[in-house]
């Protein structure tokens, strides 16, 4: 019986094509078959290289059906390459199906390492980062991401975000919300592309100027938030405590009306809080 072939998880250049590594182009050479998740991307780099290994797609959309066919492959004896659109596969990519698959099976799972948008982008950032929190892309409903960035708001780490260009002022305003407007950010745009561009400073500030320059708001970004300071997550703290102590005695609203006065928070952002503190309460 012919022994299982081998899954590669093979990162690709995020931009540069330059960047990938000889390692990569090797294994793309000498596999059976390359899964991709957009197989009219991943055929720009090959054909760029002389690559004439046959693709196809493996995508959110088909990851079920796809997995069963490529994992029957593998079994086989062939291999299979696994790439995404850009970077790093399976980093808010599809994939984990397969590789989970492919584990319990005993099929061997090789790293092909290579670019990533997330480690890119904290080499550069500047900001002193002992440990991060992952969240790729923030929910596309306001609502549901303010709640969520609340939520990420009580880590003691950087936040990392990836988002798109019609998103990313929103995304931004309400990061500087609920994070405040002093915290450290660096907006990576268009990472080892012609129009590359990285910006460092306050949130507040970063995010007035990315809403003043709309010509700059295009290609994919990313986004890292620098630590809370002690005192903020102090700060954060008292005011939770402040509005649960005034809402015994008082509406959410009025509560939110003090304690803006006390802290000199918003208000509609203290309301807010308000109300996501008593759907809290409620589920405990």
């Amino acid at each position: 019986m012919k022994p299982p072939g081998h899954l590669y998880i093979v990162a690709t250049p995020i931009g540069n094509l330059a960047d990938i590594s000889a390692r990569a182009l090797e294994v793309l050479k000498k596999v059976d078959v390359i899964a991709a998740e957009d197989t009219r991307q991943s055929r720009k780099l090959l054909n760029h290289f002389g690559i004439k290994t046959p693709v196809i797609a493996h995508h959110q959309h088909n990851e079920t059906k796809s997995a069963l066919k490529l994992h029957q492959r593998l079994l086989n004896g062939e291999s299979v390459a696994l790439v995404s659109d850009a970077g790093t596969p399976l980093v808010s990519d599809p994939g984990a199906t397969l590789v989970k698959s492919a584990h319990e099976n005993g099929i061997r799972v090789i790293p092909i390492p290579g670019a990533s948008a997330v480690s890119s982008a904290l080499s550069v950032c500047g900001l002193k980062i002992r440990q991060f929190h992952f969240e790729g892309f923030l929910p596309s409903r306001s609502g549901d991401r303010k709640r969520r960035i609340r939520q990420l708001s009580e880590l003691d780490s950087a936040l990392v975000f990836f988002e798109a260009p019609h998103r990313i002022v929103a995304s931004l305003e309400d990061l500087t919300d609920a994070l405040g407007s002093a915290r450290e950010v660096c907006i990576a745009r268009e990472m080892t592309k012609v129009y590359e561009s990285i910006r460092v400073g306050k949130l507040g500030v970063i995010t007035e100027q990315v809403r003043e320059n709309t010509n700059e708001i295009k290609g994919e970004f990313v986004i890292i938030v620098g630590p809370a300071s002690r005192s903020k997550r102090e700060i954060d703290k008292q005011i939770d405590q402040t509005l649960n102590i005034l809402m015994e005695e008082s509406s959410p609203r009025k509560a939110a009306e003090i304690t803006a006065r006390i802290f000199g928070v918003r208000r509609n952002l203290l309301y807010q809080r308000t109300l996501e503190l008593q759907t809290e309460a409620e589920k405990s």
